[in-house]
């Protein structure tokens, strides 16, 4: 199958967001506007959680067709290693299946994935380890000595054949955003703080070379704890020095414009604890991205399905509901990206799409 070609585009992005306003009354305020003058949706779809076998094949890409087709979501989220490489081929699969028949197009559609982790192929018949050597180690494409707890890498060399092999998955000839995948968790406590600087920067130059050749609109971090906690824990990262990266690598103009890490209601930290450097004073997380014009798309906004079982309720809103609003309702956030394939999740979480966002007080009630 050729790959599609195009990628999300202002002008696709804003027609997406218009025919969901006027077709399914939809609030504007569920829209938000991105760098590169991108509207993406307040709800993004979660591709990690699932075993790699047929089933869940199937339930993420009717995931993806009901978000996409609700005209709620137009945010997609995967990474090569979710699933084993299946969760890039369900949404490639969706993708392609409803542009051919022109029920979306591919530049109203915003399409994230990420690389970094080891991904061996879950629908070759192999063992993991045999893969990585059959396809990575014995080609030269990846030195074991780059490896670091062995299970991530962040090689040029690595780093070019993972990307390729997204492309492929998704069936795209460009990705709209791609993550280095919680590089700063893995490496940081590793390598040190000098090492990974430099190692940072050979990436973002090779991402730089993507977005020169057409294959990549824009790049960032994934993150897991790096962002949130103390400066003085091995593992923290400033987004100061990460940008201070980019722009050597890629100038002014660069493209490290996104960042993507947890926040939820038992994890607030990126709204509360300021650990930042700002100018006078130390701030969050969320206004130093602000600060820095970068998006911000956020992770477990369920806490792994806790929240949605016994968490707090709005009157109206169910437990999952409720986590969702107050995700989605941060200030600085893009919106949170949310793993749903069962029908009756999605409906539930869907909905919340039809409800404008709290403002700041009704959002800073539920954080207290």
């Amino acid at each position: 199958m050729a790959a599609l070609p195009g990628r999300a585009t202002e002008a696709g992005t804003r027609r997406f967001r218009d025919r969901s306003i006027r077709d399914r009354d939809l609030p504007s305020s569920h829209f938000r506007t991105a760098p590169g003058g991108l509207t993406v949706t307040s709800l993004g779809l979660g591709t990690y959680i699932g075993p790699p076998d047929a089933a869940t094949d199937l339930a993420v890409e009717q995931a993806a067709t009901v978000c996409l087709t609700s005209g709620r979501v137009n945010v997609l989220d995967t990474a090569i290693n979710y699933r084993h490489q299946r969760a890039e081929r369900s949404l490639g699969r969706a993708l392609s299946r409803l542009v051919e028949k022109g029920s979306i197009a591919r530049d109203e559609v915003f399409l994230a994935t990420k690389n970094g982790y080891l991904a061996p192929d879950g629908e070759v018949k192999l063992p993991p380890e045999k893969w990585v050597e059959r396809e990575l180690v014995r080609p030269g494409i990846l030195d074991p000595k780059d490896l670091v707890d062995g299970s991530h890498a962040m090689s040029v060399a690595y780093l070019t054949d993972q990307f390729a092999r997204s492309r492929a998955n998704l069936g795209v000839e460009t990705v709209d955003l791609l993550y280095l995948h919680n590089a700063p968790d893995a490496q940081l406590p590793v390598v040190g703080h000098d090492e990974f600087l430099l190692r940072l920067e050979a990436a973002f130059r090779l991402y730089e070379r993507f977005r020169e050749d057409g294959s990549l609109g824009w790049y960032g971090l994934a993150t897991w704890d790096c962002l949130r906690t103390r400066p003085t824990d091995a593992g923290y990262l400033s987004l100061d020095d990460a940008l201070r990266v980019a722009e050597r690598a890629g100038g002014p103009d660069h493209g490290f414009r996104f960042l993507q890490f947890p926040f939820n209601l038992a994890m607030p930290e990126a709204a509360t604890f300021r650990n930042q450097p700002g100018p006078g004073a130390a701030t969050t997380l969320f206004e130093a991205a602000a600060r820095s014009k970068m998006g911000c798309f956020t992770s477990v906004p369920l806490f792994q399905g806790q929240l949605a079982r016994g968490g707090p309720k709005r009157p109206g809103l169910t437990a999952a509901q409720t986590a969702l609003q107050f995700s989605r309702s941060a200030p600085g956030t893009l919106g949170p990206l949310v793993g749903q394939k069962r029908l009756e999740h999605l409906a539930e979480n869907l909905e919340v799409a039809s409800l404008p966002p709290w403002d700041e007080a009704s959002f800073r009630a539920l954080r207290a």
